[in-house]
């Protein structure tokens, strides 16, 4: 099994370089429309790498004075990439229009770039240069040191961004690793682990552990105290300022979020969990009233959970969120005035708990009801509680050994049946 991952890495350019580096950018897209308007010319979009390549290679290099032939090749395949997902939306009988390329990138492979162990090589428009990284510490428990310094991982590529001033290299990192069925809980023997997310609580699963938002609030208003005290400033030392602000940022909850998401992985393998079922984030704003700032943070904990998982065998799913937090996951009554704040008070059997665990328990359940009622065999046998296991239909039956229940950042008072 391939196990990949992506390592986002800050250089440090000086202002010749960026001049470059920007101009490279500027070429790599035209390049990449060029190739898209190309492939739409004709009475069917082409997609066919090699049928762009013939096509169009010559044409790119002569009109950007022999743009480096590696790059153009990236080029293309970004543009065929995007084709194909035109035409796998159309198929799907799904809206899409051609594709334009307006983010500043660069995509990059081991002929254009040369990675080293604290900077980077990279090719552009004129010749290369090099960037230093900007590292966290040494100490430090991040996704540098645990796949772009890992001897078992292997640096496959790259992708430059550029915003606002910043460089950014997402550097693409894989292993290949031996599947072990002993290490990975089985369908037949597992447990969903239903996940919750939400505003004031983060994270809620469905055996009782809470991820509190407080801290993520905390920062989230700092840092927009203190961007809003330098935009009045109105200079270009206080324009530089926003952006070390925004990096310390991205910096804070990164770490936040990759913390979370181990303990996460950690709760579900902890419990022989198969599956680990989040609600499907694609209206959660509405839903729940969140930031741009909280959606944002609950994408990437989605993402860091799934590739996580992957290591140890646990499908990570998202469910149809609807009434999961107005239903009762003791007798099924649903109802609007279940649900008040942060209480749940079911109004037909009296059952009372915190309304984002009731939730999570929901959560789990419609992954099991709609796992165990499609065509696919070998569906978990329950919903994975503090002290036991909810079954298809909602019955419920203790552990032999109860959990430890972990709550994080608050302590909370909840029955957990």
């Amino acid at each position: 099994m391939e196990v990949r991952r992506t390592v986002p890495v800050a250089l440090d350019v000086d202002s010749d370089d960026a001049v470059l580096l920007e101009d490279t950018v500027d070429t790599f897209l035209w390049s990449a429309q060029y190739v898209v308007d190309h492939a739409f010319t004709g009475e069917y979009v082409t997609t066919s790498k090699t049928t762009l390549d013939d096509e169009t290679y010559d044409d790119v290099r002569e009109n950007t004075d022999g743009f480096n032939g590696g790059l153009v090749q990236a080029a293309r395949n970004k543009a065929a990439e995007a084709c194909k997902s035109v035409v796998a939306r159309w198929k799907n009988d799904k809206k899409a229009s051609k594709p334009t390329f307006t983010s500043p990138h660069v995509v990059y492979d081991h002929r254009t770039a040369t990675f080293h162990d604290d900077y980077v090589s990279l090719a552009t428009i004129d010749g290369r240069i090099e960037a230093d990284y900007v590292l966290p510490g040494e100490d430090s428990d991040t996704p540098h040191s645990k796949y772009l310094f890992a001897d078992e991982y292997e640096i496959t590529g790259a992708e430059l961004h550029y915003h606002d001033g910043d460089w950014v290299l997402h550097i693409h990192c894989k292993k290949d690793v031996e599947s072990d069925t002993s290490k990975q809980a089985t369908p037949e023997n597992g447990t969903v682990l239903g996940v919750d997310l939400g505003v004031n609580t983060l994270a809620v699963t469905s055996t009782g552990t809470f991820w509190t938002g407080n801290e993520f609030d905390h920062w989230r208003r700092e840092y927009e105290k203190r961007r809003g005290s330098l935009q009045q400033c109105g200079t270009r030392w206080a324009h530089e300022n926003i952006q070390s602000v925004g990096r310390k940022e991205d910096g804070r909850f990164t770490l936040l979020l990759h913390r979370i998401s181990n303990e996460l992985v950690d709760e579900a393998r902890g419990n022989g969990c198969s599956v680990i079922a989040f609600e499907d984030l694609t209206d959660i704003r509405e839903r729940t009233g969140a930031s741009w700032g909280h959606k944002w943070a609950f994408d990437r904990l989605y993402e860091y959970v799934e590739y996580k998982a992957e290591e140890h065998g646990i499908t990570v799913e998202q469910v149809d969120p609807e009434n999961t937090s107005r239903r009762c996951s003791h007798c099924g009554f649903t109802h609007p005035d279940n649900r008040t704040g942060e209480e749940f008070e079911c109004l037909k059997c009296g059952y009372e708990n915190h309304a984002d665990y009731n939730a999570a328990k929901n959560i789990g359940l419609r992954y099991l009801r709609r796992n165990q009622t499609g065509s696919g065999g070998g569906a978990p046998l329950g919903v994975r509680l503090n002290s036991g296991m909810l079954n298809v239909n909602g019955g419920y039956s203790p552990a032999e050994e109860s959990a430890r229940t972990r709550v994080h950042a608050e302590s909370h008072d909840f029955s957990r049946g």
